[in-house]
């Protein structure tokens, strides 16, 4: 059985897809998971399955679908590959509530920086399916705007959080 971490997109931020995190530990349960866990109320769940990562994100996605009568993007990692997400953050001495890392369903673009706007003294770079984002100045005041590919970001706190429990699993 593996470790995976699943990361909701757009989940209890900004007044919208509001989210229980009991609820979304229910479903996992209801879809066979194991050793469910949450973290924090931005859609973070750590758990056990046998199932393929493809699988995972497509039946938790139906489910969440069902729930919410609209579509609830899902991006699943296992345990390993949160941990080289981690060890892969290209600024390791930024403050780590001021780095996100931007998680995609496959590897960026090679031209996805190309049409970036609003860029002042944010770092980007492009990981493996990530695009990782050092906000200078934090990310309240920050105009940058990174176009499509969709994904979710996470600092590297919650990453780094998140990592450690899949380890214990």
């Amino acid at each position: 059985m593996g470790a995976f971490i699943a990361l909701l997109r757009a989940v209890n931020v900004g007044g919208t897809g509001k989210l229980p995190m009991s609820e979304l530990k229910a479903m996992c349960e209801e879809l066979g998971y194991a050793a469910v866990r949450t973290y924090i109320a931005s859609g973070n769940v750590v758990f056990t399955s046998r199932k393929s990562q493809s699988a995972i994100k497509t039946a938790l996605e139906k489910r969440l679908h069902a729930y919410a009568g609209a579509p609830v993007g899902v991006l699943v990692r296992s345990a390993t590959e949160m941990a080289q997400v981690l060890a892969d953050n290209p600024f390791p001495k930024a403050a780590p509530n001021r780095t996100v890392a931007i998680f995609l369903d496959k590897a960026p673009p090679a031209d996805a920086l190309a049409g970036i706007r609003g860029q002042n003294k944010e770092e980007i770079r492009l990981g493996r399916r990530e695009i990782y984002v050092h906000y200078g100045d934090g990310m309240g005041t920050s105009k940058l705007v990174i176009p499509p590919p969709t994904g979710t970001a996470r600092n590297m706190k919650t990453i780094a959080t998140l990592a450690k429990m899949a380890a214990e699993l």
